[in-house]
């Protein structure tokens, strides 16, 4: 079964999802004007304004720009940072580092266009507001069939198979640092994850708000103080990621595909730009323009590939551990660290993919929750959900091997992101309009604009959440 999966994974990665990926990227760059490069320091505005304000604070039931950010970047910011670009590194070579820094640029544009779709067609819940692809796909395409099958994929994926993969990290980290019995910490992970996934979207919320900042700041300052330390390997770092990105140290052929596939795959797992996530928690925000909140999540993709996946892979290459055939995975991470700092580094790494899987899992529970919303309004269903999602699959991570956890992950990831792609590439029109309008507002000097669906006439019935 291993090797089936594979081997369709070989196929959809080598000769479909790459190209359209790249194309995609490369055609949402181009119609918002390099947003994603343009409008950083706006980015930047957007998310210390909703940190500094009242709402970041969880006041009443909103749920701020900042905490939805922070949300998706525990989704994004987990085992593909430490584990899944060790992997990469393993398989493809540092070339694939310069492959994930690749589709990290071109994906943030991307993932501008589909976090303010979620926006745009958000709809209002008892407490909050729900989106997602799932929910521009029925209301934007009017496309029933296709939502309900974003809607499916999209929780087998994350709610079930990315969170097996999740656990599987912690577990073996746990175990390389101190021995502990994955059957074990796969009890007490999941006995956790059920206490706050019950919780519901603002205990996600806060949750994360807390845990997110404090494991990027915490493992970004430890890479600088490495890479600080070893300052004069930079250069030949960059060298080495540079010259095997095109295949000149390996030579052209079956080599350079490896490298660019692993890259694009891992780098993918790890900002999910496409995927069709970060929408779902993004439609929860609330602020005066769908805009706002698509320029924060394309942050997102810079803070998770551009800055903790580079600070992983910066280790890894230093250490020069990445030859070692036996090394993979987040044994290599954490060897490459204790290479550097001694005894300390597998402790820490452990605790850090504790803080980095765990935000992870109750994030990605976030994601099929919405989504189990859109197809039913069933609280049986959705307790169902929970228990498979917080309990059941986190204990099979635990056990499951590393190949069959990722592999599986693989599958799920590209028929996700293929089913989203067609969604926003055919809905992008409306982004482009709203950014244009956001742009023009901001020209007039109006420091906060705001959007009204009348501005949106052909659609205005399905914006019942911008009145």
């Amino acid at each position: 079964m291993n090797e089936l999966i594979t081997q369709i994974n070989d196929a959809l990665w080598g000769y479909v999802l790459i190209a359209v990926l790249v194309a995609c990227g490369l055609w949402f760059t181009w119609k918002t004007k390099g947003v994603q490069f343009r409008m950083l320091g706006e980015m930047l505005r957007l998310l210390t304004d909703s940190a500094t304000s009242g709402t970041a604070k969880s006041s009443g039931k909103h749920i701020s720009s900042f905490q939805a950010f922070a949300v998706s970047v525990a989704t994004r910011v987990g085992t593909g940072n430490l584990a899944g670009v060790a992997t990469a590194i393993a398989i493809g070579g540092p070339g694939a580092v310069f492959w994930m820094w690749v589709i990290a640029l071109l994906g943030s544009a991307t993932a501008f266009v589909e976090s303010t779709l979620g926006q745009l067609f958000k709809q209002r819940q008892k407490d909050s507001f729900i989106g997602g692809p799932a929910y521009y796909i029925f209301k934007g395409l009017h496309c029933k069939w296709m939502a309900y099958l974003f809607a499916v994929l999209i929780t087998v994926t994350f709610g079930l198979s990315y969170n097996s993969i999740q656990s599987n990290t912690i577990c073996g980290a746990m175990n390389e640092a101190f021995g502990w019995n994955p059957l074990v910490v796969g009890i007490a992970l999941s006995v956790m994850a059920l206490i706050i996934v019950f919780g519901g979207i603002h205990r996600i919320a806060n949750v994360s708000a807390i845990l997110v900042p404090l494991m990027a700041i915490g493992y970004f300052l430890l890479a600088l103080v490495i890479v600080v330390m070893n300052i004069e390997l930079v250069p030949h770092v960059m060298k080495v990621i540079v010259t095997s990105a095109f295949g000149l140290e390996q030579g052209l052929g079956g080599a350079l595909g490896a490298t660019i596939m692993t890259g694009v795959k891992r780098g993918l797992f790890s900002n999910e730009a496409g995927e069709g996530s970060a929408p779902n928690v993004a439609a929860t925000a609330t602020v005066s323009h769908p805009v706002k909140q698509g320029l924060v999540q394309a942050l997102g993709v810079f803070t998770d590939t551009l800055l903790v996946c580079s600070c992983t892979a910066f280790i890894i290459l230093i250490s020069g551990l990445y030859t070692v055939p036996e090394l993979n995975g987040i044994a290599l991470t954490q060897s490459a660290l204790g290479a550097e700092i001694g005894s300390f580094g597998p402790p820490f790494i452990a605790v850090a993919i504790f803080l980095f899987a765990f935000s992870s899992i109750i994030g990605n529970y976030y994601y099929g929750e919405a989504n189990i919303r859109f197809m039913t309004s069933s609280s049986t269903v959705l307790t169902v959900y929970r228990v498979c999602s917080g309990g059941v699959v986190v204990m099979f991570g635990a056990l499951a091997s590393l190949e069959m956890v990722w592999n599986v992950g693989d599958l799920c990831m590209a028929l996700l992101t293929a089913c989203n792609l067609v969604a926003i590439v055919t809905l992008g029109k409306y982004v482009f309009r709203l950014l244009d309008d956001y742009r023009s507002q901001k020209r007039k000097g109006i420091k906060d604009p705001v959007f009204h669906r009348s501005q949106l006439p052909e659609i205005e019935k399905e914006l019942s959440c911008w009145e």
